[in-house]
């Protein structure tokens, strides 16, 4: 049998993260590098010249023309942490290189922190993934199908009326012979006007669209989207169709990674997160060695987010 090429790619090894970032100066220096990588630009006016100074030991540039003062960390989503860089490199190495996902409390054995703070740390990194893939768009040949994660708390209902049971999209490109390509997912309901708003978002005019027989995945033919309607019955059947043979794929690897995973979170508030992380891994499944660098250059560009609007879900709803 072939070697899945995915699964036995070299990625990136700790010793080689240990050399690339196993000091806080070096995660500093790959900081600078990703945020400016043609050196320092002013934020408040553009000017590319500055010194530079430390104070409680993080490094501050200050522009020249107008005095204006920002470290390294200011404007990211980094800004305002009291952690080293260095364990921010190693949270995101855990969590772009292992085969399957990282819960918080595994973060906080690996960091030596706190569960609150690799909890904090967790979901601003997804937070970053999340917006990094908020503008994905599927073309050519795209699978959609209807799912739901979460199921029944300790006292709450059972089945699809739990409160800790939520819907969600989930659109898998494929080449013409239906091998998947990239994913996009949505947390949303099953309705017309909500599926038209994600293939306004998710699906190019061009694409091609395969579902079940749930009817309001017509609505992708709103955004100029062919659509082919394939009939199974539901349950089994409908898992077994050749025709979504890439979407159920995945979904059933992305409920086992989830709930061998995490055993307790909040499904309903925090989905959105846990779907955008699935998302980003598998689009960038084919280059592990440098998902960490172009996570980081990510983070560099996701404006802060305060640790209360994390907490309560503000962002990405």
């Amino acid at each position: 049998m072939a070697m899945n090429r995915v699964q036995f790619q070299a990625g990136l090894s700790m010793a080689e993260f240990t050399q690339r970032y196993g000091s806080e100066d070096r995660c500093e220096a790959a900081l600078i590098e990703s945020r400016w990588p043609k050196g320092f630009v002013c934020p408040s006016c553009g000017c590319g010249h500055s010194s530079s100074f430390r104070r409680v030991g993080r490094l501050y540039f200050q522009c020249i023309a107008c005095r204006h003062q920002c470290s390294v960390i200011s404007g990211t989503i980094f800004e305002a942490t009291k952690l080293p860089l260095s364990r921010w490199f190693l949270a995101m190495h855990l969590l772009t290189q292992a085969k399957n996902n990282v819960a918080a409390l595994e973060l906080k054995r690996h960091l030596g922190v706190c569960y609150k703070t690799a909890w904090l740390m967790k979901h601003k990194l997804m937070e970053v993934m999340r917006v990094r893939e908020d503008s994905r768009q599927l073309d050519g040949r795209v699978e959609i199908d209807d799912a739901y994660l979460g199921g029944k708390r300790s006292g709450g209902k059972v089945g699809r009326g739990s409160e800790n049971k939520v819907p969600f999209v989930a659109a898998v490109q494929t080449t013409p012979e239906g091998q998947p390509q990239f994913v996009c997912l949505r947390q949303q309901p099953f309705t017309t006007e909500e599926v038209a708003v994600f293939a306004a978002r998710s699906l190019a005019p061009t694409a091609s669209v395969v579902s079940d027989g749930l009817w309001c995945f017509g609505a992708v033919q709103i955004v100029g989207a062919e659509h082919e309607r394939v009939v199974t019955g539901g349950g089994k059947a409908s898992a077994a169709a050749p025709q979504l043979r890439a979407v159920n794929t995945f979904l059933g690897n992305l409920k086992r990674a989830l709930g061998g995973t995490y055993h307790a979170f909040d499904f309903s508030k925090y989905a959105h997160r846990y779907l955008a992380e699935a998302q980003y891994r598998f689009n960038r499944r084919f280059n592990l060695h440098s998902i960490l660098a172009r996570l980081l250059r990510a983070a560099c560009l996701t404006i802060p987010t305060p640790a209360a609007a994390i907490r309560a879900a503000e962002v990405g709803q």
